[in-house]
């Protein structure tokens, strides 16, 4: 993927897939490497924000800590 399509990716994707994505990325994922990693960050912050604690908190749950 092309860096303006991994960023579409994270501008589309809702918190759930953020996390998803974040939580089982292999190391090295390009999505997660600089500058495109901080920009995945900082939108991932901005998501949970808006979905507030109790939103991101079963979001957690539902996907689990295995894959």
């Amino acid at each position: 993927m092309t860096d303006d399509e991994i960023r579409a990716w994270i501008d589309n994707a809702s918190y759930e897939e953020l996390l998803k994505k974040w939580r089982f990325a292999l190391a090295g994922d390009p999505f997660f490497l600089r500058p495109m990693g901080d920009y995945y960050s900082r939108v991932m912050a901005r998501r949970r924000k808006e979905v507030g604690p109790e939103e991101a908190s079963s979001a957690s749950k539902r996907i689990g800590l295995e894959r």
